[in-house]
């Protein structure tokens, strides 16, 4: 596979994760706000269930959101062409991992392949960028070799 499908492919797989994220905050944002409402008037103005039902709708509108946001910068980087230095929006292959710098995700499968999503405050991104293929980092006491860069 040629490394603009590659890349394409573990870009899709990210943004798929993160609608899943993005769902799953909405449905909790919902439930959250039909347990305040069926819970019904406020007995008076320190009703702590209501105000514990409110804060949870707002963490999860938080979470809805932040999820969204990465969906749509995630959208702008298939417009980008492939890297052939780690920088932001590349897929990077090492000998120990594979890693899509991006967002902060996490975790996630492309097929049957482990990836991990990483936001470029994590050290590991840090220690990666501007690295090609062929270099080696030293991180966690552990020796990584650029193999791949897309």
């Amino acid at each position: 596979m040629n490394r603009d499908k590659r890349r394409t492919q573990v870009i899709e797989a990210c943004i798929a994760r993160q609608e899943q994220i993005a769902a799953v905050a909405k449905q909790e944002m919902d439930s959250a706000q039909q347990q305040s409402n069926d819970y019904g008037a406020n007995v008076d103005r320190y009703d702590s269930y209501r105000t514990k039902m409110m804060r949870s709708r707002d963490m999860y509108a938080r979470q809805y959101s932040n999820a969204q946001t990465g969906v749509r910068y995630l959208q702008d980087l298939l417009k980008m062409q492939p890297f052939d230095t780690v920088e932001y929006g590349a897929c990077v292959v090492t000998d120990k991992q594979k890693f899509f710098l991006s967002i902060g995700a996490g975790k996630f499968m492309v097929g049957d392949e482990v990836w991990y999503a990483l936001s470029a405050q994590t050290p590991i991104y840090i220690a990666l960028k501007g690295c090609e293929v062929g270099d080696t980092i030293v991180f966690n006491g552990q020796k990584q070799t650029v193999k791949e860069v897309f």
